[in-house]
């Protein structure tokens, strides 16, 4: 099957009286691309929890909120009434319809909750995220492909969370990575088959930077995270070994991390040099970068494709205050065209949308313009920048 995708390079003036059909989308049909659909954090639980049809008991364990309603409460009071429960897609809102329209061959998050009914949260941690186990159809109705475990909330209600967050997926049919009950599984890589297409392998790792706790590594011994402490040379080796271990060449190699604290928009010389020796050392394609709760700029290095922060795509912040200018109600879709026989990225559209009332909806045109203006004014340090689509989407250019 091919991919429905929009490659529209001509910038054009926007007017509040121009309509769009998704008719407009042509198909690209001059390659065997594989598309992949890739986003930030997909944070499910608490407040999120609660509006689903299974919640979870609501007892949270932070200094400020003693239980997880609150946070649907202050949503509310930000943006009007959540009308409860909701089905599994309410969650992915206009999504869905860019989904059906681009039809992704493969779709990749990061899910950061623990997916369980344990009550033995994480003590001291100050926050854990937990969403219910029959909640997990929000994931499967979305039809996700592969879920990110290396962060800083899978382990937020023990290890007996982490084992029912597996068993989870692993029924849902939801491939993962980053995250296992000893070392040896946290590390597996996920292998996925696109038919007639190629295959996409899927590594995650996690950085003590993202907020992960040193004592959630995980060992021979232990279950945990799949941790990186140091970006070294040895690190790559070891990946580099990894790859070529289980991956062929055609294959599309993506390294999912979760790094760097959650707000700001400089980029640490660590980890731009590191994402330059993953490509040019181990054979990485595609770096998926998360933790930050907002985008950050873009860059594509020998035709490769480096995502430093994705930036979240859904929480339960809504009408939480402290960090307006970053405006991390606005998120991203990245559609990413990666051509399997040249070995090279082919083409990013990126779809901006807002979170409001629990929901993926389509950004406002001066929502739009500021997205544009962020990736334009961080992307001018790596040579890329984005232009708008008649569909409404951005495309990515770079130089």
């Amino acid at each position: 099957m091919i991919p429905h995708i929009t490659i529209i390079m001509i910038g054009f003036a926007m007017h509040t009286n121009e309509r769009f059909s998704y008719n407009d989308i042509e198909p690209s049909n001059l390659q065997e691309y594989i598309t992949l659909f890739l986003c930030g954090d997909v944070m499910t639980g608490r407040g999120i929890d609660q509006i689903l049809k299974h919640p979870s008991d609501p007892v949270i364990h932070e200094v400020y909120m003693k239980d997880a309603r609150g946070y649907l409460r202050i949503a509310e009071q930000a943006n009007g009434e959540i009308f409860y429960p909701v089905d599994d897609k309410y969650i992915w809102g206009y999504a869905l319809k860019v989904f059906e329209h681009i039809h992704p061959d493969v779709k990749i998050i990061n899910l950061e909750t623990s997916i369980t009914k344990s009550d033995a949260f994480w003590m001291n941690k100050g926050i854990n995220y937990r969403m219910h186990p029959k909640n997990v159809g929000c994931l499967t109705s979305a039809e996700i492909d592969f879920c990110s475990l290396a962060n800083n909330h899978v382990l937020d209600w023990g290890y007996s969370g982490l084992t029912e967050t597996i068993e989870t997926l692993q029924q849902a049919g939801i491939s993962y990575s980053g995250a296992g009950r000893d070392i040896s599984e946290a590390s597996r890589p996920a292998m996925i088959n696109v038919d007639g297409k190629g295959k996409v392998v899927v590594l995650s790792y996690g950085l003590r930077s993202s907020g992960i706790p040193l004592a959630w590594a995980a060992s021979p011994e232990n279950a945990g995270v799949n941790m990186l402490t140091i970006l070294s040379d040895d690190e790559v080796g070891q990946i580099k070994r990894q790859i070529d271990n289980l991956a062929n060449p055609k294959d599309i190699v993506v390294f999912s991390i979760h790094w760097g604290g959650n707000w700001g928009y400089e980029i640490p010389k660590e980890h731009i040099s590191f994402a330059h020796q993953l490509i040019d050392e181990a054979g990485v394609d595609i770096i998926h970068g998360h933790s930050s709760h907002h985008f950050k700029g873009i860059e594509v290095y020998k035709n490769k494709l480096i995502l430093y922060g994705c930036g979240d795509f859904i929480n339960d912040y809504e009408g939480i205050s402290g960090h307006e200018s970053f405006r991390d109600d606005l998120v991203l879709m990245y559609y990413v065209d990666f051509d399997p026989e040249e070995e090279t990225l082919a083409s990013l559209q990126l779809f901006p949308a807002q979170l409001k009332n629990f929901r993926i909806n389509k950004a406002e045109q001066k929502d739009m313009i500021w997205i544009m203006d962020v990736l334009n004014r961080e992307g001018q340090k790596f040579n890329t920048s984005v232009e708008l689509n008649k569909d409404l989407s951005l495309s990515l250019h770079w130089y």
